[in-house]
């Protein structure tokens, strides 16, 4: 029924998506769904929805890893480059402009207004973006409880990894007790490999951005929003980058086409310009294909694991309880007077009332509302 694609359709096809791709991951999975099975029928809907679960149970960003799956799916290894390189390349193009545009104009007085009214919005953004996501993730009080555990755990600046990979270890035992049976949980130990210590970074060289994104790619459950609360611990922390830059660098993200993680490519340039751009870039999506190609024959086990499920329910609990953590901080950060407090009800208005409307046009509303009222 499904045969295989020729290579140029899939570069075709997953480039359209990367240059088009606005409004995050759930949007750029919608957007395959439409070409992929509705429009080319190279896929079953069972098929597609197949896929989609094995990205959710793999870390990494979910809709730069449907990408590579479904070019794996009709182009084999060569159809799995092509597909993540062609979905992953235009956002990096774009972001590494404004990154350097950044670089040379960012602390001038002119731009900073801008800039100014993008903040309050972007928090909006991530807010009306976790909703959804929170509904769905408290199926039960035992996992309200956890997200509440890690949402203060966060707040007290306990380093993410260990927040959810320890929700997702309390549910595990809590399930394993429940369950009472033994046969499933040894697809849990090579999870272990990935409680990686986190490290003080000395110096902003090149292997220390390599080693630092290599990590949050190999690791990061959840929605790409989850990549700045790693971040921040990573690298606001430990003093490589601002929260200012933080907070811009996620502006971009949102203000550009294809996956969120190419905001990855503006701060490698920001810690140390070009190289790190690309080294960081490089790090942040190598483990995916990685993943992709190597998790998947046994992706159905996983899925079919009572254990692995309720490990993941509450991972993706902890992932929700970090972003509002965040958002709590960076409020604290940019809301500070009343233009950034109009600026955040508008965003957050428009951002809960007009679900369909692409998050570019909230972050450029901020913008010049922002422009607008430093006029007064």
């Amino acid at each position: 029924m499904e045969s295989k694609a020729d290579l140029k359709d899939i570069a075709k096809l997953f480039l359209k998506l990367g240059i088009i791709g606005f409004g995050g991951p759930a949007a750029h999975i919608a957007m395959m769904q439409d070409e992929v099975v509705t429009k080319r029928k190279w896929l079953t809907e069972q098929h597609f929805l197949d896929l989609i679960g094995a990205t959710n149970l793999i870390p990494g960003p979910n809709s730069t890893e449907m990408a590579i799956h479904i070019g794996h799916e009709k182009g084999g290894w060569k159809g799995l480059i092509i597909a993540g390189l062609c979905f992953i390349l235009p956002a990096v193009f774009i972001t590494g402009i404004f990154a350097y545009l950044y670089k040379q104009y960012g602390q001038v007085p002119e731009v900073q207004p801008f800039i100014y009214g993008i903040k309050p919005a972007i928090i909006a953004i991530i807010l009306g973006a976790i909703f959804p996501l929170a509904k769905k993730s408290l199926k039960s009080t035992e996992l309200i409880v956890i997200g509440l555990l890690v949402l203060l755990g966060s707040l007290f600046s306990i380093n993410e990894i260990y927040l959810m990979f320890g929700a997702g270890f309390m549910a595990l035992m809590l399930a394993y007790v429940r369950n009472n049976k033994q046969n499933n949980i040894n697809s849990f130990l090579p999870l272990t490999f990935f409680q990686i210590t986190n490290t003080t970074i000395l110096s902003a060289t090149n292997a220390n951005l390599f080693w630092i994104f290599l990590k949050i790619g190999a690791i990061l459950y959840g929605s790409g929003y989850v990549l700045f609360a790693f971040l921040d611990t990573e690298l606001v922390s430990t003093g490589l980058l601002t929260r200012q830059q933080l907070i811009d660098a996620i502006a971009v993200g949102q203000f550009t086409p294809g996956p969120v993680f190419s905001s990855v490519t503006f701060i490698g340039y920001q810690i140390n310009g070009l190289t790190g751009a690309i080294v960081s870039t490089i790090a942040i999506f190598l483990p995916s294909f990685v993943f992709v190609a190597l998790l998947n024959p046994i992706v159905k086990k996983m899925r079919n694991s009572k254990l692995f499920s309720a490990f993941l329910d509450a991972v993706n609990v902890a992932s929700v309880a970090i972003i509002v953590a965040v958002c709590f901080e960076m409020g604290k950060d940019t809301i500070t007077d009343w233009r950034t407090i109009l600026i955040a009800v508008l965003s957050i208005s428009i951002a809960f009332g007009y679900k369909k409307l692409n998050s570019a046009f909230v972050v450029l509303g901020g913008s010049l509302i922002g422009y607008l009222l430093t006029l007064i």
